[in-house]
């Protein structure tokens, strides 16, 4: 048995890894979903990091840290607290050393990537149900739980010296609005140099196609 902790993305409720949740289960590992604290003005990367380890278990075996989106930021900074045995980012923003998070969108080019693929795509890329959940049963939207994010994570650089030293891996989502492909490919083999694995899905593919998802997570667990 393997236990994932799976970090959320910005003003993300825990509750979106339920599916994730339920196949890891079935087949015999454990998934942590975390709860940050999104909503909380004094709350900063540093913060988020430690309630990642809060979640975390010492009597087990190494975890795999899942981060999906803006926990990209969160999922690095807690590998070393949490003594991972791997990072998965999950169609996640990839953190740089001493750069905001709130810098990251000018810096990789993001914003000018996402009304690109909206203009070839036919869809309003102001439209966050279009950005997001593309993909995903309107029946299962309509539960979503969404929470206020605080901008304190984003406002000071991303406080590691480097990413962390474990085996790491990106999953990409081929029909990702908010990250397309394409911009994704380009960022993963900017800042870690290696080929992302790629599956079906939008941004919120944990919604659409957990079984996928859960497939590539448990590779070699």
């Amino acid at each position: 048995m393997t236990a994932f902790l799976l970090v959320p993305g910005g003003g993300c409720d825990p509750s979106y890894w339920r599916f994730v949740l339920r196949e890891l289960a079935v087949r015999g590992h454990r998934g942590i979903a975390v709860d940050l604290p999104c909503a909380d003005d004094s709350a900063d990367l540093n913060v988020y990091a430690d309630v990642v380890a809060a979640h975390s278990r010492a009597d087990g075996e190494p975890p795999v840290v899942v981060a999906h989106s803006f926990g990209g930021f969160t999922g690095a900074l807690a590998c070393p607290r949490v003594g991972a045995a791997e990072l998965i980012y999950v169609s996640a923003m990839i953190p740089r050393p001493g750069e905001c998070p709130g810098d990251w969108w000018s810096a990789t080019g993001c914003v000018a990537a996402q009304r690109e693929a909206a203009a070839a795509g036919g869809y309003d890329v102001d439209d966050a149900v279009a950005l997001y959940y593309n993909g995903v049963d309107p029946a299962v939207i309509g539960a979503e739980i969404e929470r206020p994010q605080s901008e304190t994570p984003a406002l000071k650089p991303w406080p590691a010296q480097a990413l962390p030293q474990v085996p790491t891996r990106f999953l990409l989502f081929r029909d990702d609005r908010f990250f397309p492909e394409g911009f994704m490919r380009r960022v993963v083999a900017d800042r870690l140099g290696i080929e992302p694995e790629a599956m079906p899905g939008g941004h919120m593919a944990m919604l659409s196609h957990p079984v996928e998802l859960v497939d590539l997570l448990t590779i070699g667990h």
